[in-house]
């Protein structure tokens, strides 16, 4: 019951994730935070199975830290994308993983860029995207409202928009989300939409 989303703007990216928790028809808990934090200017998105969620979503995390401690660099978020494409790649030959991802990131080199990764790890870098139940019914909305160079305040009035066609459509609909944004000053929290 995962709803996930991310849309790029001028300089920043923003990520929006719904709080629930479910199993089947019974809500676990309504403050899960489906956006981790990978570096200081790193997000990702996650949506899935919440076992293979938390466990690939936390080796990716330590993974890129521990090669910044090797190496004193930090991976750019292409090449973090690569390497998380890479790394469902091989567990989808073993073991694999019921997880989708959204990585949003700002680098001084290109900029702020979104990624779009499957869990049969295919990868595509992105102006926005969405996954779970987002992704039927937010595809066509976002194609339909997404523009080049969008400011803060567009994109945030995109983002209700989309919350508020969610919360629509869905019979059983989150009615809290957190959404996040990274950009050139780091990651941001903002407050989530009311209900």
């Amino acid at each position: 019951m995962d709803s996930i989303f991310g849309i790029s703007g001028r300089d920043f990216v923003l990520l929006a994730a719904d709080t629930s928790q479910a199993r089947s028809i019974v809500v676990l808990k309504t403050d899960e935070d489906k956006i981790m934090k990978l570096d200081d200017h790193k997000l990702f998105a996650m949506a899935g199975e919440n076992g293979d969620r938390t466990a690939f979503c936390e080796y990716i995390q330590k993974n890129l830290h521990l090669y910044y401690y090797r190496n004193d660099l930090k991976l750019s978020t292409r090449a973090a994308a690569n390497y998380t494409r890479k790394e469902l790649a091989e567990a989808l030959r073993s073991d694999p993983y019921n997880v989708n991802l959204l990585l949003a990131g700002y680098d001084e080199e290109e900029g702020a860029s979104l990624y779009f990764i499957d869990y049969l790890s295919s990868m595509s870098k992105v102006p926005f995207g969405a996954h779970g139940y987002a992704g039927f019914f937010l595809s066509g909305l976002l194609d339909r409202y997404w523009q080049k160079d969008m400011d803060r305040e567009q994109v945030l009035a995109l983002a209700d928009r989309c919350i508020n066609e969610l919360r629509t459509r869905l019979l059983v609909a989150g009615n809290n989300f957190t959404i996040k944004i990274v950009d050139k000053d780091g990651i941001q929290v903002v407050k989530a939409a009311s209900s």
